[in-house]
């Protein structure tokens, strides 16, 4: 029976991580004594000791680039999770360029950030002098020597899936690379598994297909084939769910930003697709507000979006996440906010007031018993759209009809697994977080066994 990731080989992992406490302790000052405890920090979740770690350092060890990257890569790992962490992340990636100037990490996090924030001119620069020559990057040696081997395939320009949770480089032995740079002449590192957490079809098209070269290569099992996430993007998405019953996706139109329909309903969303965490996606009330909305979004393709009857009968929004692993639906979060566009890390679930205490009841009751709380129609619904993309990993974002039926804000493998939360007042995800990661370990174990097999 597959352990979950938590407690498997738990003895060697803490052994190696009071090594590197012990290794602080006796040279408090020596880089790489703090190096190494980062490391540990981070494999182990302890996300503040490792920055603390990096930060002290960065200060002792100005002219060493290491510890700038390692704090850039920290923030970066943030992005989706707190409205800072591109700021930070960029603030250390560009100190590192300080350091060393040929510092290809630092280039492939400037790259990653540019194309976020919708600038491709500033990406590409940076990408050029990132990814080529560094395709494939060994991730760090996991704790066992047997480790089965893991290639990770991702984006170089982002749209990944966030696996850092469920892909322990202290179980794996893993090695990351960006399809689109990679040199197929090459033979392919030895692998029982390919893990492609290439996850935005709108943004990651080549990168896809590139993924898809790679994998015809193996014999391996697949995690999210890169031709099925290839099927995702938000449009087909939205008329699939069509055809499903108790399920309504909004009226998606696309258009260049140059030449906006004439016969668009206000008010609308608009959103530039490939991003994610509410950037470049804005609520125009009247055409009057078009024209300034428009200038604010990158230039190419945008998507015109229906707004979907979210709003509950206390006034406030309400945006549910259920992941589907392996075919089964597992819940994530309720985020319940006062604003349309509802994200977890501005939602407050964690404030000291009634109102925040009866949103933290009402998502604890949804993690406790998802199908108490959605009720049959959603679960019906979930469970056929799930079936119908087809993927072996995949996040619903949505909210609840009246009728009890699916309102589908995006369906994509670009969600990220469980956001716990640090409050104490959010310590109820903490259990369901768990489980869901531990349903992800296991579907890993059984994908490999089977090609064994």
């Amino acid at each position: 029976m597959s352990q979950p990731a938590a407690t498997r080989n738990d003895g060697p992992d803490r052994q190696a991580l009071a090594a590197s406490l012990a290794g602080l302790r006796a040279a408090p000052d020596d880089l790489a004594a703090l190096l190494e405890c980062a490391a540990q920090a981070r494999l182990h979740g302890h996300r503040r000791a490792a920055a603390s770690a990096l930060e002290r350092a960065a200060l002792l060890y100005p002219a060493d680039p290491r510890p700038a990257l390692g704090l850039g890569d920290l923030a970066l790992e943030e992005e989706g999770l707190s409205a800072d962490a591109p700021m930070r992340a960029a603030a250390w990636y560009r100190t590192a360029l300080a350091r060393d100037s040929a510092s290809a990490a630092a280039h492939r996090g400037l790259a990653r950030l540019a194309t976020e924030a919708g600038c491709g001119a500033a990406a590409a620069r940076h990408a050029a002098r990132g990814f080529p020559g560094h395709a494939r990057i060994r991730c760090r040696s996991p704790a066992h020597p047997a480790a089965p081997a893991v290639l990770l395939l991702v984006a170089a320009l982002g749209g990944n899936l966030p696996h850092e949770a469920w892909l322990d480089p202290r179980r794996f032995a893993i090695t990351a690379i960006h399809p689109e740079y990679d040199d197929p002449a090459q033979p392919l590192p030895a692998h029982a598994l390919i893990v492609n957490a290439i996850a935005d079809a709108d943004r990651g098209g080549p990168a896809l297909l590139a993924a898809a070269r790679l994998c015809a290569r193996s014999a391996a099992a697949v995690i999210n084939p890169p031709a099925r996430v290839g099927a995702t993007s938000r449009l087909r998405i939205a008329r699939l769910a069509g055809s499903v019953p108790f399920c309504r996706a909004p009226s998606i139109t696309p258009f260049a930003r140059e030449a906006p329909p004439r016969g668009l309903r206000f008010p609308v969303l608009l959103r530039a697709p490939g991003f994610h965490s509410g950037r470049h996606f804005v609520r125009v009330e009247r055409r009057a507000g078009l024209a300034a909305a428009l200038a604010a979004m990158p230039a190419g393709k945008l998507l015109a979006i229906e707004i979907l009857p979210s709003q509950g009968g206390d006034g406030r929004f309400r945006k549910y996440r259920v992941v589907a692993i392996g075919g089964r639906l597992w819940p994530v979060h309720l985020t319940i906010a006062d604003r349309w566009k509802v994200h977890d890390f501005t939602a407050a679930m964690a404030e000291d007031s009634a109102r925040g205490a009866a949103a933290r009841a009402e998502e604890a009751a949804f993690l406790a018993d998802m199908p108490a709380a959605l009720g049959p129609r959603a679960m019906a619904a979930l469970s056929a759209l799930s079936a119908r993309i087809g993927l072996d990993y995949l996040g619903i974002d949505f909210a609840l009809a009246a009728d009890g039926s699916v309102l589908l804000f995006e369906a994509n493998p670009a969600m990220r697994l469980a956001a716990a939360g640090a409050e104490p007042a959010l310590a109820y995800r903490q259990e369901p977080r768990r489980a869901a990661l531990a349903a992800m370990t296991a579907l890993l174990d059984r994908r490999m066994a089977a090609r064994a097999a």
